[in-house]
Order: C-alpha cells, then structure tokens, then sequence
C-alpha cells in the first residue's frame, strides 16, 4: 500500500493542479518522490474534489486507481443509499473503494465490508480508520462464501455486483453480473431483513422484476438530470412494488414515487396545442416509465401519448423535471424558421420527432446554446411543431 509520507504529502499538496503528464516527465527531479504513487494520489484527489467532498477534505485519504475511482459511487448518491438503510448492522458483500458502506455504516453497531482484492481491503481499513469508522471490520474474502460461512441474519446487506464481462466489457444483464444475483436470491432472503442491490441504469427494470424475488422498491438516483443508479430493495415485507424516481440537483432533491396501478390507472387528458407553461420530467421518471402518472398526478395536460411533454396555464413549481415558459409554436417550414427564429443560437431537444438534434441544427442554423430552448415534438393531432421557450430558474 502507498504509505504518505510527510514528503509525498507536501508534493501532492503543491502539485495538486499540475499537467500529470508533465510531472512525470521531471520525475528525475524529485529522487525522494515514488513519482507514480503520487500521481496516483493527485489523480484520485482531482476526483474526489467533486465525487466525494468530504473524503477529499482528509489528506491522509489514500486513493487507489484510476478504474476503481471511476466505478466508485458518489458522496451524493452514498447518502441516499445510507438514508434507506434499515437496522443496526450492515454487510458490504462488494466493498470495492468502500465509499458506499462509509456513508451507509454511520449509524450503524456494526459493519462488515468484504472485498476479495487484497489491495483494495488494506486502503479500506486504512481509510476508514481516518474517517472515524472503526466499527467497520474490512476481510478479505468472497462475499458470497462468508456469507454463507456466517450463521448470522443481518439487518442490510449491501451488494454492488461487477457489470464486466471476462473481457473487461460493461454489461447490464443480471445474469451476466458477478456475482450471478438470481443464483443468489434465495441466500440473500436467508440472510437479512433487508438487501439493497446497486445496478446499471442500463438494465431492464422489468427484466430485474421477473427474475429476482421480494422486490419491495425501486430508486432511479440521477444526478443533474443523468441516470447514475438503478437500486432494488429486497423485503420480506409484502407489498406492491414502489419507483421512486430521484434527480439530485444542485439545490436539493425532486422525488416522484409511484406504482404501476398509478402509471396503468392515469387518467390523462391531452392538448393539440401548448399551453402558457411547457413541463419536462427528468431522466429519474422517463427512466422509470411514468409517461402518464405525472399528468394525471399534476392536473397536466399531455401533449401526445409518445412525447412525454406537459402542459398548463396555472404554474406548477414542484414538477419533477424542467421547467418553461411558452413563448411561440410553429411548424418546421422554411417560412415560419425564418420568420419566427431570429436568434443564433438555441438549446434544442426531441421528443417524439422524426429528425434528430443535428438535422434540426442544420436546418434552423442554430449553434448550441443560449436562453432560448426548443422542443421539436409531436402533438396529439399528429402535428410535427418547434415550441420555442424560456427556462423558468
């Protein structure tokens, strides 16, 4: 393991926002810095600047490669995942970087973090010792074997399975993630109250419903409107299951929660045309599959079954999504291009259109950017229209 030594730690500290390229290149200048452990460690710092704040905020953190801080999950989506947490004690059965149980273990009696890379488990111990976490007992071993070795019943076990294939390629099957979680099923149910399994935002929810048991929750977690998780909750408890769709955003959090008799049971009524205020739910909601549910939830009007965009004339501030105001509609003729974009210059979506982003831009001549946003959708009489808005801040 990287041992910080007083003179690795003042290197990183002066260097910190130097070209890592370069600084390799004079390592022969600094004979009493191992150059690569350094800039290893002002790699992972850059990261956990924004990614993990309050680890970042520790100089004795030690960082471990590149892959294993990209796959690490953020300070943002730790905290949600340790606010669903139940119980007083807590099993990481893939501790990786171990940032998720750090959040997760907090208030918990007792914790166990279990990761089969050797190097991986000696920075966990190590770093949770300078977090304050010394109820966190880190082993090297299999999840799944000492699992099973334990007669024990937690109260949540945390479980992150690899999304990599034998030849390093991502994947989002559940059957192609190791550990296999549907050959597993029946031990987490032995083993806990409680089992909250972290996977891609790629994978077919339905897929994931069908194919694992006591499925009571599910968390779509985005961050600024991008899918980063996709969390399942496992409960003896039975229930219907429950989406919840969560965006985490700069000034605090828009949740949706819903079921599928909500979504199936909507009642929706749609506009041929947009009204003072245009709404567009985010990714958490699309992701999750509730297309009519908001409309009916939010007294809105839905402009096309496919779309996915909603209307008012009454402000509504607390949708789930962006929000704008209305300035004009028209079609995507030549004449009404001219006529009613006069600007350089445009953010521009599609939703439920027959051109793409780019063929829009080489048609309209708007360079990206701006105050100005257009949605090139359909509405529900089959009219193709640009609807040209203001973003409501």
């Amino acid at each position: 393991m990287i041992e910080l030594t007083s003179d690795i730690k003042k290197f990183i500290a002066e260097h910190e926002n130097e070209d890592i390229r370069e600084l390799a290149l004079k390592a022969s200048r600094y004979p009493q810095i191992n150059m690569q452990d350094a800039i290893q460690q002002i790699a992972g710092r850059r990261i956990a600047k924004s990614k993990i704040p309050s680890w970042y905020a520790q100089n004795n953190i030690i960082y471990p490669p590149h892959i294993s801080m990209e796959q690490c999950s953020s300070e943002q989506t730790a905290s949600y995942k340790a606010s669903l947490s139940t119980g007083n004690t807590i099993i990481d059965l893939t501790g990786g970087f171990g940032v998720d149980l750090s959040f997760m273990a907090q208030n918990k009696t007792e914790a166990y973090y279990i990761e089969t890379q050797p190097h991986l488990v000696e920075l966990a111990q190590h770093n949770f010792k300078v977090l304050g976490l010394d109820h966190i007992t880190a082993i090297n071993n299999n999840g799944i074997n000492f699992l099973r070795s334990e007669d024990k019943l937690w109260d949540t076990i945390y479980i992150d399975p690899a999304r990599r294939n034998t030849s390093g390629r991502k994947t989002v099957l559940i059957e192609d993630c190791t550990p296999n979680l549907i050959e597993i099923d029946s031990l987490l149910n032995q083993k806990s109250k409680q089992v909250i399994i972290k996977l891609s935002p790629m994978l077919d929810i339905t897929h994931a419903l069908n194919s694992i048991s006591n499925i009571t929750d599910i968390h779509i977690i985005s961050v600024n409107n991008e899918c980063k998780e996709l969390l399942l909750v496992k409960s003896s408890t039975q229930k219907e299951v429950k989406f919840h769709c969560i965006n985490i955003i700069n000034n605090g959090v828009q949740c949706f929660s819903f079921t599928k008799d909500n979504e199936n049971n909507a009642a929706v009524t749609y506009s041929d045309h947009p009204e003072k205020y245009l709404y567009e739910p985010n990714s958490s909601i699309l992701k999750a599959g509730a297309y009519k549910y908001p409309a009916d939830y939010f007294n809105l009007k839905k402009l096309h079954i496919s779309s996915h965009l909603y209307t008012s004339d009454l402000y509504i501030p607390d949708f789930p999504g962006r929000h704008f105001t209305v300035k004009n509609v028209f079609g995507a003729n030549k004449k009404d291009i001219k006529q009613y974009l006069t600007m350089k210059q445009a953010n521009i979506s599609t939703r439920n259109y027959p051109l793409s982003v780019a063929e829009i831009r080489k048609q309209t001549k708007l360079k990206d950017g701006g105050n100005d946003y257009i949605f090139a959708t359909t509405l529900v009489n089959e009219k193709k229209v640009l609807i040209l808005c203001e973003k409501v801040e």
